[in-house]
């Protein structure tokens, strides 16, 4: 595997879905370098990675699987359940860790454990294949980003598509003639059209993929806190589009108004030297409404960009104040709930309290019985 990989079956849960018997699940926690998440599965589950793994190398994984018990169920039985869990721990461990590489890139391996597609080769032309596929199934596309792997596959690709439609952007606020203007601008909306349609389509799939998480659906389903966490990136990159969506709308009324007699169009780099230029004298000390310097964001646009940036930073830090008023909220949860736990353990010791008091109410009477007697 590309990324190096933790991997580890820390506590099992009983599931009882569907009112069928009840089956143990394994919590397999995995570590990447940048997120942390677990997946559930059955022994079942286990069994067909054993078998696909078998059948593709055609040798068998480095580590044995854990046999079947005909005559106890992990149900039933702790013991057999620990004991099970190890050794499935051991046996996913040895083939992580093994120098032979050949049952990782595997995509049972990596369906497995919902790890995305590796290599950079085999990474684009799956991207590309992805992109195809998805522009022919048109309406019923995002069925096909229900699939964990592949919703990433389609993320990174949109994401690629903003980055390029940015770059198209650059290039035609820097171009110095009317065509280089226009195959810019173009090539930006196309990435843009793009970049909507995949956006569109990874709404559906994770639409499909929380409803199946509600239904407890396991196998190659994600869990809620991830479900949650791709939401989050969905809205980063709908932002994006608008604010580039806005910015190319921006560029294409500056070109039409340049036309003119300059009206509307962006300042001439005379006119800057003009008024912020070297040779513009300054008054000493603070100026109150004194132009701030230009930086390399807003050095390259016109008003109507500025103003553009300006709301993008905006909505960014609205976006932050969102997500600090959620951490607010939690951390004020927390604690009323830590001042419900204290209020609690002091009730429980000032029984305690009560108790001692009376005891040694009765030894001091047992005591003066006693010396009574003797």
């Amino acid at each position: 595997m590309g990324p190096s990989l933790e991997l580890s079956i820390p506590s099992t849960s009983l599931s009882t879905a569907d009112s069928s018997k009840p089956y143990t699940l394994y919590n397999i926690t995995l570590c990447l370098p940048l997120r942390t998440f677990v997946v559930q599965k059955r022994y079942s589950d286990f069994v067909s990675l054993h078998q696909s793994l078998s059948s593709i190398i055609a040798s068998p994984p480095p580590a044995p699987l854990p046999a079947k018990s005909w005559f106890k169920s992990t149900a039933s039985s702790p013991e057999l359940t620990e004991e099970r869990r190890k050794g499935l721990e051991a046996y996913l461990r040895a083939i992580a860790e093994n120098p032979d590489r050949r049952w990782r890139e595997t995509s049972a391996w990596r369906s497995f454990l919902n790890l995305p597609s590796t290599g950079v080769s085999s990474a684009s032309s799956a991207r590309k294949e992805l992109v195809e596929a998805n522009q022919r199934l048109g309406s019923n596309a995002g069925q096909l980003a229900s699939d964990p792997g592949v919703w990433l596959d389609l993320h990174r690709e949109m994401k690629g598509q903003l980055h390029d439609a940015r770059l198209f952007l650059g290039r035609r606020d820097g171009a110095t003639t009317a065509q280089g203007q226009y195959e810019a601008g173009a090539n930006a909306k196309r990435c843009l059209v793009k970049a909507a349609g995949l956006i569109g389509n990874l709404e559906e799939g994770l639409k499909i993929l929380s409803e199946g998480e509600k239904r407890g659906e396991g196998g190659s389903r994600v869990g809620a806190g991830e479900l949650r966490r791709r939401r989050d990136l969905l809205g980063s990159a709908k932002v994006e589009r608008e604010g580039l969506e806005k910015l190319a709308v921006s560029l294409a009324v500056k070109g039409q108004n340049g036309k003119g007699e300059n009206g509307g169009a962006g300042a001439t780099a005379q006119d800057k030297n003009a008024l912020f230029g070297p040779g513009v004298s300054r008054p000493s000390g603070r100026v109150l409404g004194a132009p701030v310097p230009e930086t390399d964001k807003t050095r390259q646009l016109d008003n109507e960009g500025v103003v553009q940036l300006q709301r993008q930073l905006m909505q960014d830090q609205d976006l932050d104040v969102e997500e600090l008023a959620k951490i607010v909220r939690r951390q004020r949860e927390m604690g009323l709930a830590i001042h419900g736990e204290l209020e609690l353990q002091n009730e429980m010791l000032d029984r305690v309290d009560k108790d001692v008091d009376r005891v040694k109410g009765k030894i001091d009477i047992a005591k003066k019985r006693v010396s009574k007697i003797s």
